[in-house]
């Protein structure tokens, strides 16, 4: 089949590139190729391409800068997938989406279900959720991934941040009060690729909203010390400490959920698709180098 990955230089969006490719002819699109704030490119793009499969990878990531920004990431974050999934319906195809533990509150002190009522905190939260809903009315077959914390090996992201302040200080502060799955873009990638091949990219009797995140939870605290114990020595010496604080101790323009983490349950039992724990994800990530 016909398969078109937006956002194709993003974390997620660079994996799907080489896990899709066994699946049938990917048309890749960065930003340059098709710009999710323009919606007469987004049609014009699809209506050119003709994919059996959009899967949009693509969005405003900018957490803090979309405090300032509402209206840009309310059209790449909001508008755009609800384009995308109203052109996958007029041309017969099926939409894959990606979304975020940031439409929650983080108030729950249990991970959170599919089911559970949204209620984003921040504006990025807020137009991933619009983004979510857009999809869901327009009418194609479609499957939403809620996942959190992503990292890779490339572009900007906690992990290389930390592996970089880790070469150059003596000592860290991490927040310790914000809890989530970090979770290694791969193995998103591969396991959206799982889901369409297992479903042969038709989600009529699957259609819904999902979380797809590694098992277990961690703190940024906790991540960032996994992070330096898998560094190898530093050529000074210097085995960076990494201290714990509290959210109110960083403040940031957008508020974070305090609970970020997610039940993965539903994924499992209907999609046959699982991730393993994080510090497994992160031991493969670091290993692949």
């Amino acid at each position: 089949m016909k398969i078109l990955v937006t956002g194709a230089q993003g974390q997620i969006g660079h994996e799907l590139r080489r896990t899709f490719a066994p699946l049938g002819e990917v048309i890749a699109c960065d930003r340059a190729a098709l710009d999710l704030a323009d919606p007469e490119a987004i049609r014009h793009v699809v209506r050119a391409t003709k994919p059996k499969l959009i899967v949009n990878a693509g969005a405003y990531t900018a957490v803090d800068k979309a405090e300032s920004e509402p209206a840009l990431a309310m059209a790449i974050n909001g508008l755009a997938p609800g384009i995308l999934a109203e052109e996958a319906r007029r041309i017969g195809g099926s939409i894959i989406h990606y979304s975020t533990d940031y439409v929650f509150d983080g108030d729950k002190p249990e991970p959170y279900v599919e089911d559970d009522t949204p209620n984003p905190m921040s504006v990025y939260g807020r137009t991933k959720l619009a983004g979510e809903q857009a999809v869901a009315a327009a009418g194609a077959p479609y499957l939403i991934f809620r996942t959190s914390w992503i990292y890779g090996n490339r572009g900007r992201n906690f992990l290389l941040t930390i592996q970089r302040l880790a070469t150059e200080r003596g000592e860290l502060r991490v927040v310790s009060d914000q809890k989530g799955a970090p979770t290694w873009s791969r193995l998103v990638a591969e396991a959206t690729a799982l889901a369409a091949a297992r479903t042969r990219g038709q989600f009529h009797d699957v259609s819904g909203i999902y979380h797809l995140t590694c098992a277990g939870c961690a703190s940024w605290h906790d991540f960032a010390r996994a992070i330096v114990d898998n560094l190898p020595p530093r050529a000074d010496g210097v085995i960076p400490r990494v201290h714990p604080i509290s959210t109110s101790e960083y403040p940031t323009p957008a508020h974070r959920p305090k609970n970020s983490v997610l039940s993965c349950t539903r994924a499992k039992e209907r999609l046959g698709v699982e991730l393993p724990a994080w510090e497994v994800g992160m031991a493969l990530c670091i290993d692949k180098g």
